[in-house]
């Protein structure tokens, strides 16, 4: 039986490091594509949730993370493949420099043979830009680069300085100039939630795509040749109906808004029902059987959140009832005694697990793990700003992906498990069913411990 291909253009918006202007050029692309009534698929390389928000509102699509440890080659090829059905375009914005991380940006483009566009922050050079491009494109031989987009570029002179640079084969596919309103607001995790700032965003996309258009980078599209997407070889295995029949509150507003849409996906393959609430505004929780309070930032709404007695008491009531909880990050800190925010002003929180949390400046914890939990392995990531002190012994770390030291804490105290990490739940949903699932669970529901489904296997 032949595998399904499907051919799509793609391209891939990649840097020589973070903070050059990828998710800035990404998004004015897709919103410029939008407007001319293009079907736009994005996907974000890696663990993000913040670039994820911005380019799903800009492209008007939902955004997958892509990340080839923590999702798998497999789980990365279907969802190229379900885009390339049914998009005009694919754009896949890279993760920090091009070659950073092991799996990288260019491993993910070099496995699926998608075109590169550097996007380099240009200001305070002119020729070297064209020397570092260079050396970028000479570094790998199984990557095509298909050209420089020069961001913040100051005039047209100092376009054909890095123009005239450039070797032939090495194209400048754009120039952007420097210009405040195209930038994206950031704060101390990454870019400002786009909830938050959607009017403010609407313009800054409509002046990228302007700008994009302008500089001719339409042009550069149409010169791409379709790339051909193949299905796995053997189709992903469809979720087990292990949580049919059961509702699980999610925790959604400004606070805890760190969720990857695979993760609420799978879900409700598996069966369950979701009801979001909001920890801020609301009184009470949703009728539920588990609860499952994701990262986001409780620090920069702590005092709201001490302030609501209700909601806390319904989730105490909840924890008391030894029903599940899940809080990752966010709500690890959340379910803590204390939270202490960037102005040294404590509030109280949960109090269901014993500590206290404080925020700690630039310095922060990341990167990739699988949590050991008892129910299973399952992979995901850390990415924080802030510290737990006086918590309980905990029953197992993250194993890293490369480092023997152990890695962040996992909590529990009776059905709640609480960790820095965030999880992925496609890579073994059985596990994740098992979190959620409370002791009571009839009995066609429960299954073999040791039979664990990977998804990225």
């Amino acid at each position: 039986m032949m595998t399904p291909t499907a051919r799509c253009p793609a391209l891939f918006i990649a840097a020589p490091a973070s903070g050059q202007g990828k998710t800035t050029v990404t998004a004015g692309l897709a919103r410029l594509l939008r407007n001319q009534g293009k079907v736009v698929r994005v996907f974000k390389t890696g663990p993000d949730y913040l670039d994820p928000q911005i380019l799903a509102q800009a492209s008007g699509e939902p955004v997958d993370q892509l990340d080839l440890w923590m999702a798998g080659e497999a789980y990365c090829r279907q969802r190229f493949y379900d885009a390339a059905c049914e998009a005009d375009l694919i754009l896949v914005e890279g993760a920090m420099g091009l070659f950073d991380g092991e799996p990288s940006s260019a491993d993910l483009a070099a496995l699926f043979n998608i075109p590169m566009a550097i996007v380099m922050d240009v200001k305070g050079m002119a020729q070297t830009a064209a020397a570092l491009v260079s050396g970028l494109v000479g570094f790998r031989d199984d990557i095509y680069i298909a050209g420089l987009i020069a961001n913040a570029c100051g005039s047209q002179r100092h376009r054909e300085l890095i123009e005239g640079a450039l070797p032939p084969t090495i194209p400048l596919l754009a120039a952007m100039p420097r210009d405040p309103a195209l930038s994206l607001p950031e704060r101390h995790l990454g870019l400002v939630q786009a909830a938050e700032i959607r009017e403010d965003l609407e313009a800054r996309f409509e002046a990228g795509a302007k700008a994009l258009e302008a500089a001719g980078l339409l042009d550069a599209l149409a010169a791409l040749s379709p790339v051909t997407f193949t299905a796995p070889q053997e189709q992903l295995a469809a979720a087990k109906p292990l949580l049919n029949g059961h509702t699980i509150g999610v925790a959604r507003d400004a606070a805890f808004s760190f969720v990857y849409q695979a993760n609420l996906d799978l879900l409700e393959q598996m069966g369950a029902t979701l009801r979001f609430f909001s920890p801020l505004t609301d009184s009470h929780l949703p009728e539920c059987d588990a609860l499952w309070l994701p990262g986001g930032y409780p620090e920069l709404h702590a005092e709201t959140l001490a302030d609501n007695g209700a909601m806390r008491s319904a989730i105490e009531a909840f924890y008391r009832a030894d029903k599940p909880i899940l809080a990752e990050c966010g709500g690890l800190l959340y379910c803590l005694e204390t939270l202490t925010d960037y102005d040294d002003i404590t509030h109280t929180m949960l109090g269901l697990l014993p500590g206290q949390g404080a925020m700690r400046g630039r310095r922060g914890c990341q990167g990739m793990q699988t949590a050991e939990l008892p129910e299973g392995p399952v992979r995901g990531h850390a990415h924080h700003r802030s510290m737990a002190e006086g918590t309980p012994e905990p029953i197992g770390h993250g194993r890293r992906q490369r480092h023997p030291a152990p890695g962040e804490a996992i909590y529990r105290q009776k059905r709640l498990t609480a960790t820095y990490l965030h999880l992925f739940f496609p890579n073994n949903p059985d596990a994740v069913a098992r979190l959620f699932l409370s002791s009571s669970a009839p009995a066609e529901q429960q299954f073999e411990s040791e039979e664990f489904i990977h998804a990225t296997q």
